[in-house]
């Protein structure tokens, strides 16, 4: 519960900046793929929703991916805050 509630916190600091921005886009993203992990969690075979997992981390994972080209720094901040591991591609 401690995760949940730091990512709603990072979430309300982002809002009163850009919307638009990598960062804002991947921590909203972190949030939807917590609620649906614990979604799944207790609905085994919901399928539509592993499939809307999937695509969700896809998109995070892209948006990781452009950030790490961009901006070293930040999507090192960003990872360490958001406590995800780093893609090995990068």
């Amino acid at each position: 519960m401690v995760k949940s509630s730091f990512i709603s916190i990072i979430l309300q600091e982002e809002k009163e900046q850009n919307r638009g921005s990598v960062e804002f886009q991947v921590v909203s993203f972190t949030n939807k793929v917590q609620k649906l992990t614990s979604h799944l969690k207790l609905h085994r075979k919901d399928y539509l929703s592993q499939r809307g997992l999937r695509k969700i981390l896809g998109k995070r994972q892209r948006l990781l991916s452009y950030l790490s080209k961009k901006n070293r720094v930040h999507y090192k901040e960003l990872i360490n805050r958001l406590d995800i591991r780093e893609s090995k591609t990068c």
